[in-house]
């Protein structure tokens, strides 16, 4: 635990030994639905594992990349009763985002934050652990900090408040270590406009004209793809290479949310963290996490004293083996709480 003097250095816990813990086996969902959430939109809900277990929610990344079913591997499906969903205009709930006609007016942080409540009353959990990294771990803290009497603990891989400085780092202050690829992504976008690069590629996103709206997306893809690609697991087609509908999605809600800063104060959920002051926490960062630094992850644990910082010395944002194998190891030692 760590003290709550803002001086004070927070606990930082040693990488698990070699060889990785393996993932548990595949699994399939008892139950799955569509949650009607209202303003037309109904959110895909699955449950897997134990049925009396501890329940836990995995709430994914993007905004709008939708819940990856190999996340279901990371919980001992004896132990834990596993609830995944797809945020609003994503993955499997409707309407989609990836249909240039829907309306994204209802897809906002409060939406959302309603959603997952919702969720939880439909399922009938008092409780819940809550997992999720990058754009999952902004929504899990802002959820828990406006019900922390819900959330039993928290694990965050890639730890993210989505503050503006945050927002302005990925989409410009990262073009310093790759001026090349930036000044390709800054050209995607009419001189006039480059001020706000977010903003502007939220705007050619609704273009009328389906040729501007795919190069737009294209773009933001490519320089997505460029900033993973630097890291030891990274991939040349992280996003880039996803489902069509499934990008234009992506690219549509992210740009969304992130040019309005995810309608949230700044620094709102690094201020409000001793409302988190009773719930543990597990804040596992990749040292090498060029789009997400691990000061954000540093700056949270000084400031929540339950909360223990775990330092992946080879991974970035998408993780790597031994990062798997701490949250293996820290989920594992939450299910006998």
């Amino acid at each position: 635990m760590t003290s709550s003097s803002p001086s004070a250095s927070p606990q930082r816990l040693p990488v698990p030994p070699h060889p990785p813990l393996p993932p548990h086996p595949p699994i399939e969902p008892y139950a799955h639905g569509m949650l009607d959430v209202g303003d037309g939109n109904h959110v895909y809900w699955e449950t897997c594992g134990n049925p009396v277990g501890k329940p836990a929610l995995v709430v994914h990344g993007g905004p709008g990349s939708g819940c990856s079913t190999g996340v279901r591997r990371l919980f001992d499906p004896q132990r834990y009763h596993i609830v995944l969903f797809d945020q609003r205009g994503c993955g499997r709930s409707t309407p989609h985002a990836g249909d240039p006609s829907t309306d994204m007016r209802f897809n906002t942080t409060d939406h959302l934050l309603a959603d997952m409540e919702r969720l939880r009353e439909h399922l009938g959990l008092d409780r819940w652990l809550l997992y999720g990294g990058s754009w999952g771990s902004t929504l899990i803290l802002a959820y828990a900090q406006r019900h922390p009497e819900r959330v039993s603990e928290i694990v965050i891989p890639a730890v993210t408040t989505t503050r503006r400085s945050e927002i302005d780092w990925l989409y410009r202050g990262v073009g310093r270590f790759l001026p090349a690829e930036w000044e390709r992504f800054r050209d995607g976008v009419p001189p006039s406009d480059r001020d706000d690069l977010v903003a502007a590629y939220a705007r050619l996103v609704e273009d009328p004209d389906p040729a501007i709206r795919e190069h737009a997306t294209n773009a933001w893809c490519t320089w997505e793809d460029a900033v993973v690609g630097t890291e030891p697991n990274g991939r040349p087609d992280a996003y880039s290479g996803r489902p069509p509908a499934a990008r234009v999605a992506l690219v549509r809600i992210v740009t969304h949310y992130f040019a309005h800063g995810a309608w949230l104060p700044e620094g709102i959920l690094l201020a409000n963290a001793d409302r988190l002051a009773d719930i543990p926490g597990a804040l596992i960062h990749g040292r090498l996490d060029l789009g997400s630094p691990l000061d954000t992850a540093w700056h949270l644990s000084k400031a929540w004293p339950k909360a223990t910082l775990t330092v992946i010395p080879d991974a970035g944002h998408l993780g790597s083996s031994t990062m798997r194998s701490r949250i293996h190891s820290t989920l594992a030692h939450f299910a006998t709480r």
